[in-house]
């Protein structure tokens, strides 16, 4: 009988992890266990760990981003089977349940974000996309944020509609635009000049300085005429502000969802959301994305695992080290550790 290993949060601003056993959980109805190969880090650990930004029962276990095998599958689900190759994103942050955590040998996870990776990806590879692909497809897709038609392969016909998209170089951005992209729309994003290549290689028509003086007026002028069908704030920090001016002075929908996770008071006229990626689970959204979308769109080639892997080590003891390297800053990059 397998035993699970986790990389433990003992209390509040616990440092480091403590890398101890851990539940081997039993997935249940649309449930599977995965084996974990790959695990990827998120700003949120490492404010969850040094900030404690949010209170959570210690001891607890974090991480959302997994990639590995399944070796149990749970009742009424049909499209997966014991061996399959998966990513999936981890929610022991929204249920509490510290089997569902990421940060361990093995994972209980929802059918419902999860999705079968071609056999030539690697984990590392794979494990960058999901909490990026939940995270933009509630931003996206579900009708409390911008309420927009679902992504197919092929694309769906153009809608003639535009999106703006402020950070398209985060993990977040990359997959906004990709999946933006296939759903027939127009992604117009912000970047670093570094990453204009990157971002515009995922589909942006458009790459504007996020840092220039006059960005504001070179994205309203680009879409002058243009129907915004929705702005999303793939960063926080600041760039909210800027994507309500842009909502508020651009044609359409007038609609921003953002990761910034404090008050939001938007100019009058402008709804704004904060985004849950949780929200997804059980929705037609999720189904659309993670079962019918994405792993067709992956073996096919047409969508892009983005950003980049830093692997920055091997083993559960690692991800402390990387936890750290994240704190520090990094651009364009996902940092992973390999089990």
């Amino acid at each position: 009988m397998a035993t699970n290993t986790a990389a433990w949060l003992d209390a509040a601003k616990a440092y480091p992890f403590s890398v101890k056993e851990s539940t081997l959980g039993a997935p249940g109805e649309n449930q599977v266990l995965v084996k974990n190969h790959a695990l990827a880090m998120n700003p949120i650990n490492a404010k969850l760990q040094k900030l404690a930004v949010y209170p959570l029962s210690y001891p607890t276990i974090l991480g959302e981003d997994i990639a590995g095998e399944v070796v149990e599958v749970g009742p009424n689900v049909t499209h997966f089977k014991k061996g399959d190759r998966v990513l999936a994103t981890a929610s022991a942050f929204s249920t509490g349940n510290t089997e569902g955590a990421g940060f361990q040998a093995y994972t209980v996870v929802s059918v419902d974000t999860a999705a079968e990776i071609p056999d030539d990806m690697s984990f590392e590879t794979a494990v960058v996309l999901p909490l990026g692909v939940s995270t933009a497809s509630s931003a996206l897709f579900l009708p409390e944020w911008l309420g927009l038609q679902l992504p197919k392969l092929p694309a769906q016909d153009s809608t003639g509609k535009v999106v703006l998209v402020w950070g398209g170089a985060s993990s977040v951005g990359c997959n906004a635009i990709q999946l933006l992209r296939h759903a027939g729309y127009e992604a117009i994003a912000t970047a670093s000049p570094a990453n204009f290549d990157l971002v515009k290689k995922l589909g942006a028509a458009h790459v504007f300085d996020y840092k220039s003086p006059t960005v504001i007026a070179d994205i309203l002028a680009a879409v002058a005429g243009r129907e915004v069908a929705g702005v999303l704030d793939a960063v926080g920090k600041d760039a909210y502000q800027h994507c309500f001016e842009l909502a508020d002075k651009s044609q359409g929908a007038k609609r921003v969802a953002t990761v910034f996770p404090g008050e939001l008071n938007p100019p009058e006229g402008v709804y704004a959301k904060k985004i849950y990626a949780p929200a997804l689970n059980s929705t037609p959204s999720a189904k659309a994305v993670f079962e019918g979308f994405l792993p067709q769109a992956l073996k096919s080639g047409a969508y892009s695992p983005a950003p980049t892997p830093f692997v920055f080590g091997k083993g559960l003891e690692s991800i402390q080290g990387a936890i750290d390297h994240l704190f520090k800053g990094v651009s364009a990059q996902k940092v992973v550790v390999s089990l």
